[in-house]
């Protein structure tokens, strides 16, 4: 597979949002030939002044090199330089490994004029491979000299894996009569339940807030977005969100419960929902894009369990089929081994209850059902019947192009 171009996923978005600048900082991607040939692999968001910055990473207990490197840094709370690599997760890879990363931040010491500890590191690839930062030096020099405030998109398409398409999101809002940006990206394809706290995500705004409450906010709003996807259950090395204000400071930061906090509050809900939306999407091989909402459960958390099971390969190879196989809907909420009670189970596709009170629905039409499996996007609802909990997850279909992907992802 290695170089060879992927169909592009037939759920990508029709077209691509205008990324606005945010003044503060430059994005610059360059071609370091780290696996791929003849595109660029290497990408930077160089900061003018110290950002604040906030992050969670995977909860994977074998994490790669950078997000060992990201973790012991964030308790600083500034930023000057953020390097992502696409082709090599840097996981996986011992001595070596930290001894890349910390070539990286010296590489971009050298070339931003910034505090090793004031530079994040990401990778993103193939796990075990030695990661040869030798020539970072040069590469990064190169993409300082090239950055500038509208370098989203090739940064958004350097990061990428097994994506078929970049992924990016915006949104404007207002504070004390001022209008602020937030702009996302992010990359993530296959190997995706992120559980943070390959999935990448990198969010800077303009809006000035410190360290401490930026972290507050998106460990908050990774939960029903990103930590409530999945394309194939797999939990990354690498998981990382990264998010920066680049005029922290310049302007007197935000407090939590101001009206312009609970705006950008929103925001970012906002963009990380579009951000993860755009990585079920782009599921390895997916064809369907599916929404699971299950309620009437024990708690929000029993809920969200029970949801996370509908994520099994029979029950996502049966939407591939576009087969309204309620009975697998049984089988995971079943599986679960949560509260459920099994005579007050209903369950509906598309709105159409298939099943309630413990039994096939009388009412129940196979030839609507089919018509609903057509459908490119499916919600799915089950009501457990045991209390008020309730989830929504998102996930793919699972088809043969996912197992093609993946049995061809190193060669």
């Amino acid at each position: 597979m290695g170089n060879s171009p992927l169909k592009v996923s037939p759920l990508a978005p029709a077209d691509y949002p205008a990324m606005p600048a945010i003044e503060g900082a430059r994005l610059a991607a360059v071609e370091a030939g780290i696996k791929y040939k003849n595109r660029e692999d290497l990408a930077v968001i160089v900061f003018d002044n110290p950002a604040s910055v906030a992050g969670v990473f995977t909860r994977s207990k074998c994490p790669s090199a950078p997000v060992d490197w990201c973790r012991k840094h964030l308790p600083k709370g500034k930023a000057r330089a953020v390097v992502v690599n696409s082709g090599n997760a840097n996981a996986f890879t011992g001595k070596k490994g930290a001894d890349a990363v910390r070539q990286t931040a010296q590489a971009a010491r050298e070339a931003f004029g910034c505090k090793p500890s004031e530079v994040f590191v990401a990778s993103t690839g193939v796990i075990g491979e030695p990661l040869d930062a030798s020539g970072f030096a040069g590469h990064l020099q190169r993409a300082d000299a090239k950055a500038s405030t509208d370098g989203w998109a090739a940064m958004a398409r350097a990061i990428m894996t097994t994506d078929t398409y970049p992924k990016m999101a915006t949104r404007s809002f207002e504070a004390d009569g001022v209008t602020y940006r937030l702009n996302g990206m992010a990359k993530g394809s296959g190997m995706i339940q992120p559980d943070m706290a390959t999935m990448l995500s990198f969010l800077v705004t303009d809006y000035p807030v410190a360290s401490g409450l930026l972290q507050k906010l998106l460990a908050k709003a990774v939960d029903p977005s990103f930590n409530s996807i999945s394309v194939d259950s797999d939990t990354s090395t690498s998981d990382t969100v990264l998010l920066f204000s680049a005029l922290n400071g310049r302007k007197g930061e935000h407090k939590a419960k101001s009206a312009g906090a609970k705006a950008f509050a929103r925001a970012l809900g906002e963009v990380l929902h579009e951000l993860a939306m755009l990585v079920v999407r782009d599921g390895e091989g997916a064809s369907k894009h599916v929404e699971i909402t299950v309620g009437g459960a024990k708690s929000a958390a029993s809920a969200r369990r029970i949801a996370g099971n509908a994520n099994l390969p029979l029950v996502k190879t049966a939407i591939a089929g576009e087969d309204a196989n309620w009975g697998r809907i049984v089988m995971a909420v079943g599986k679960a081994g949560e509260p459920a009670d099994r005579d007050r189970l209903e369950i509906s596709f598309g709105g159409l209850t298939l099943a309630r009170k413990g039994l096939r629905a009388p009412d129940y039409d196979e030839e609507k059902a089919s018509q609903v499996m057509k459908r490119d996007f499916i919600d799915i609802s089950v009501d457990v019947g045991v209390g008020h909990g309730k989830a929504t997850v998102w996930t793919c279909d699972l088809t043969a192009d996912y197992v093609a992907i993946n049995a061809d992802y190193r060669s």
